[in-house]
């Protein structure tokens, strides 16, 4: 799920090299979620993220990863059933937003781009 997410990101940024300065300026709305599953993906991040955090915190790194592990099935989830290149501009930005805060979620425990597998 990360390298998904990850490399959405990157094709995109390539296309338009100002995305991300639009992403980090723009607040992410989840009153824009339309589909079940974009709605769970983003439950889950706000519970995973604040357990792997207080994990991190606490210096338990095994209970961070568990966390973030509990966001395997929303991120499959996600992929398999939204177009995150949605033609609808904001839409389409507000998916690119939370996907943007999966990855920084996932970067606070581990560089995950190191990983290969």
């Amino acid at each position: 799920g990360y390298r998904r997410a990850a490399n959405i990101l990157r094709a995109e940024e390539k296309k338009n090299p100002d995305l991300e300065n639009l992403l980090l300026n723009r607040e992410f709305d989840s009153a824009q979620l339309k589909e079940a599953e974009e709605k769970s993906l983003h439950a889950a991040l706000e519970r995973a993220a604040a357990d792997a955090a207080n994990a991190v915190a606490a210096e338990d790194f095994s209970a961070a990863m568990a966390a973030l592990a509990k966001l395997r099935a929303p991120v499959d989830n996600f992929f398999e059933r939204v177009l995150v290149n949605a033609p609808e501009e904001n839409l389409r930005l507000n998916r690119l937003k939370l996907l943007t805060r999966m990855r920084d979620a996932l970067h606070a425990v581990a560089d995950f781009s190191r990983i290969e597998g």
